[in-house]
């Protein structure tokens, strides 16, 4: 079995200290690492007006993989648009490479729009947390108008990573339960990152992985007051070792001890990526902030490598104006010439996201003794101080 080095025990000790026994866990801007960009209040894709983010996580059990019995390492993640609404937003998808999942999207790709909750989970739970949302739908929003059919529970929005690394993946063991309780855990504010949700069981870089989120809020104009937020959520499972970047540095490569122990096959896995805005937008022009994702993703190292699944979504909670008669829709947008601003900060929250993902994970232990370690806070801080990248912080 490997073990943390004795100086990264120690830069553990040390950040444990400063930050006080029950203080959160620091994020990655807490440990110095030199982002770019005004965030908003939580950092966190909770900081678009009326989107709720919740998770349902399961961990049971540990040593040889039973399939039915686990051990489980997985869950589920619920983000709502609008709030508990089923009112419909304008929305656009962007794939960097097609080996995953995400359901739902020839109906955005026609209509431009989608309505209800959004779910992420593992590669064999899509099914049944699409249809638990489906039910869900039926149950909150039967007999209202709304921007789902009354004769149906809509088309919902569904994606997946592959966590079967350390979880019983074959065991299928998210339920509609599990979905139901994650949909009414849904809050505002300040979010989880890391092991929690549809990210529980999964790795990014090597290093162990999970979710993570950012924000950025932002002007399209000098002159103008009016600001907008993006706010990102990222589902991280993919990515190789000697990639790793974070703020420009090679962290991969100078981090490198703490190999997973894996007694599967490795495969590289997926990234899904929701950004949010509160900006007047159109479906096309959401198309062109969920291609910005891979700007970020790129900045971390991510390159889209074959068996990865990188699908990102992008929606905007100021949708279009029907008259009375629902004969007529006006929309309102940002100037395409206003963009770049709004584009930057998709590449910005997605970078941090993806980076708050990897601070927030702990090191776990899965199938077959499987084992996945954390990227550990001084190591990273130790990296960033070499490459003269390190914002020093007071203790």
């Amino acid at each position: 079995m490997k073990f943390l080095s004795t100086c990264g025990l120690l830069g553990l000790l040390l950040s444990t200290a400063a930050f006080g026994p029950d203080a959160p866990k620091p994020r990655a801007r807490d440990l110095g690492v030199p982002f770019e960009g005004k965030t908003g209040p939580s950092n966190a894709i909770t900081d678009v007006p009326g989107v709720l983010v919740g998770y349902k996580t399961l961990i049971k059990g540990k040593g040889a993989l039973k399939a039915g019995d686990g051990p489980v390492r997985t869950g589920v993640t619920v983000i709502l648009p609008k709030g508990r609404t089923s009112q419909a937003v304008p929305a656009a998808y962007f794939t960097l490479n097609g080996d995953g999942e995400m359901t739902g999207l020839p109906y955005i790709e026609d209509y431009g729009t989608l309505a209800g909750p959004i779910g992420i989970t593992n590669t064999n739970s899509v099914g049944v947390v699409r249809d638990a949302i489906g039910e869900w739908n039926i149950r909150q929003f039967s007999g209202q108008q709304s921007g789902m059919a009354d004769f149906s529970f809509g088309l919902p929005v569904v994606a997946e990573t592959f966590d079967g690394l350390l979880n019983d993946i074959n065991g299928l063991h998210v339920t509609k339960k599990h979905v139901w309780e994650a949909l009414d855990a849904a809050h505002a504010g300040p979010i989880a990152e890391g092991n929690v949700g549809g990210g529980t069981g999964m790795s990014m870089f090597l290093f162990k992985g999970g979710s993570g989120t950012s924000s950025r809020v932002v002007k399209v104009d000098r002159t103008d007051t009016t600001q907008y937020t993006v706010g990102v959520f990222v589902q991280g499972n993919f990515g190789g070792r000697q990639d790793l970047l974070v703020a420009g540095v090679p962290v991969g490569r100078e981090v490198t001890d703490l190999k997973p122990i894996i007694r599967t096959k490795e495969k590289d896995g997926s990234i899904i990526v929701v950004v949010a805005t509160n900006a007047p937008l159109l479906p096309s022009q959401l198309k062109q902030l969920a291609r910005r994702v891979s700007i970020g993703v790129a900045r971390t190292g991510g390159l889209g490598r074959n068996s990865s699944g990188d699908i990102f979504l992008a929606f905007s909670t100021r949708g279009a104006q029907e008259n009375a008669a629902g004969t007529l829709e006006t929309w309102q947008s940002v100037p395409k010439e206003r963009l770049d601003g709004l584009y930057q900060a998709t590449a910005q929250a997605t970078e941090e996201a993806i980076i708050n993902a990897l601070v927030a994970a702990e090191t776990m232990e899965g199938i077959n003794a499987n084992t996945i370690y954390a990227l550990p806070a001084d190591r990273l801080q130790t990296a960033l101080r070499k490459y003269n990248r390190l914002v020093e912080t007071k203790p």
